[in-house]
């Protein structure tokens, strides 16, 4: 069985009333899914996303949330833990585009 990754499908939720800026999600996101300006954090590549949990689990206030285990990550450890070819469709040039990898050879 082979996962594919699903366009805006990420559990992906950010609380603007909460966020104090700690700036911890720009910082630990793998994709680079998060940007700060003076004002407030933002979700600015959500197709990015691939719920690993990173960003909800360093946010102090709690103002990330993400359903972790249901993403590209899952498909990709999935993948090595059954010894079959991780895939979360980041290997087609479509899945690579969506998911921000410079490559298609692999996964995340």
């Amino acid at each position: 069985m082979t996962l594919t990754y699903i366009r805006n499908g990420a559990t992906l939720a950010l609380d603007q009333a909460s966020c104090t800026r700690c700036l911890m999600c720009v910082e630990v996101c793998p994709h680079a899914v998060f940007e700060a300006d003076r004002e407030a954090v933002h979700i600015v590549r959500r197709d990015r996303c691939i719920e690993c949990g990173a960003c909800a689990l360093n946010c102090a206030p709690r103002a990330v949330t993400v359903r972790a285990g249901v993403g590209c990550a899952t498909a990709v450890l999935n993948g090595l833990l059954r010894k079959s070819e991780p895939s979360c469709g980041c290997s087609s040039e479509a899945g690579a585009s969506i998911c921000g990898t410079k490559t298609t050879k692999g996964c995340c």
